[in-house]
């Protein structure tokens, strides 16, 4: 996917208040950027936002963190919180593989929503289910380990059950067909155009004690 540059972004992100800086210094004490000392839980890969922002609307007790590595990208989840802005939402402008770095068993979910199949088998290592995330998610999570998964690849799906399974998680949902189900759903923008072609969406809740 290319990337379309937009203007000022990166002094835009830099200059918003809603975006952590220098997360490396709030490690073990994240709780502290917000108003409540509630759960939080972090989508890595936000995209333009529309998941995560629908997601701390519905949970006003929940305190969410986006994480998105693409300033272009991020300026739109920015631009939906500058709109209306929600106390228990923030952003976060880092690359996934510093999380470890960054968090200390402070997070109670992640979500992975629509996430870069890396589909050749020699990227298998840059999925964000494959064993070397997982190995750094072990570290992020409070306690019980939660991770909820949504995808239209079913080459990444299949890798990923695989590996949360090998990792000791414990499947509490898994559908191939999420739309048909009576999951409780807040679909991202990519799901609404996947959806809109008729293309089946895969799900998994999986979680480990």
């Amino acid at each position: 996917m290319r990337l379309r540059n937009v203007k000022n972004a990166k002094t835009r992100i830099e200059n918003a208040e809603v975006v952590i800086k220098n997360p490396e210094k709030l490690k073990g004490n994240f709780k502290s950027v917000f108003d409540s000392k509630n759960e939080i839980h972090i989508e890595i890969g936000m995209g333009k936002g529309k998941f995560l922002y629908e997601m701390a609307l519905k949970y006003p007790n929940i305190n969410f963190i986006g994480i998105e590595k693409y300033e272009s990208i991020l300026i739109r989840a920015l631009e939906k919180w500058e709109q209306n802005p929600l106390p228990n939402l923030r952003f976060l402008c880092i690359d996934a593989m510093q999380l470890k770095e960054i968090f200390d068993h402070e997070i109670s979910c992640i979500y992975l929503n629509f996430s870069d199949p890396w589909p050749k088998t020699r990227h298998a290592k840059r999925r964000l289910t494959s064993p070397i995330f997982l190995d750094i998610y072990e570290d992020l999570f409070v306690s019980t380990k939660h991770i909820i998964q949504k995808t239209d690849n079913v080459i990444l799906f299949a890798s990923s059950l695989k590996n949360i399974n090998n990792a000791g998680y414990t499947f509490n949902e898994v559908s191939l067909d999420l739309a048909n189900t009576d999951i409780e759903n807040i679909e991202t923008e990519y799901e609404q155009k996947f959806k809109s072609q008729g293309i089946k969406i895969n799900y998994l809740d999986a979680s480990k004690k």
